[in-house]
């Protein structure tokens, strides 16, 4: 599906058009567009709204008025995030945040520090007395936080709200 044009940047190409969850002739396109002359089309995607008058979508709909069998495909929306996604989503703590939260969780600071302290001898255990220690932000996917909230009992789960909990601190 090819565009006729002189002006640039322009459309040289609709590869596809698929709805969007927004609807109301509002589209998302693979498109390719030159910038200049002598330049080599480049595939982008570009979202098309009615009457947008800028960038290329006035081409774009100048075109889709022209072409009303072209295919429009079928909006999905997104599989929801699994609950890794969720966690690595989930914001930073400063120190301040993570203790409190783990003090309003109704552990101490030091049931923490017994937990590293009963971990092997070795590297692990002192990276995660230097963690525990000396870290000023706590980071959700952090092996040393699925570890120690399991010694202490957590499900995954319960680790995820008191995490988000703390963040509202």
């Amino acid at each position: 599906m090819t565009i006729d044009n002189n002006t640039y940047p322009r459309v040289t190409e609709v590869m596809k058009i698929t709805d969007t969850a927004e609807g109301n002739g509002a589209y998302e396109l693979e498109i390719k567009v030159q910038y200049a002359a002598d330049a080599v089309p480049v595939l982008e995607t570009y979202f098309s709204r009615p009457n947008d008058p800028f960038g290329v979508n006035p081409q774009i709909r100048q075109w889709m008025s022209e072409n009303p069998e072209a295919p429009v495909h079928v909006y999905e929306p997104p599989s929801p995030p699994t609950p890794e996604e969720i966690r690595a989503a989930m914001p930073k703590l400063s120190a301040r945040q993570f203790r409190i939260g783990l003090v309003r969780g109704g552990f101490t600071l030091a049931q923490v520090t017994s937990v590293i302290e009963a971990m092997p001898e070795g590297a692990t255990k002192e990276e995660a007395k230097i963690e525990w220690e000396y870290a000023t932000t706590f980071d959700r996917m952090h092996p040393l936080i699925a570890s120690v909230g399991a010694a202490l009992g957590l499900s995954d789960e319960q680790i995820d709200a008191m995490w988000t909990g703390a963040s509202a601190l």
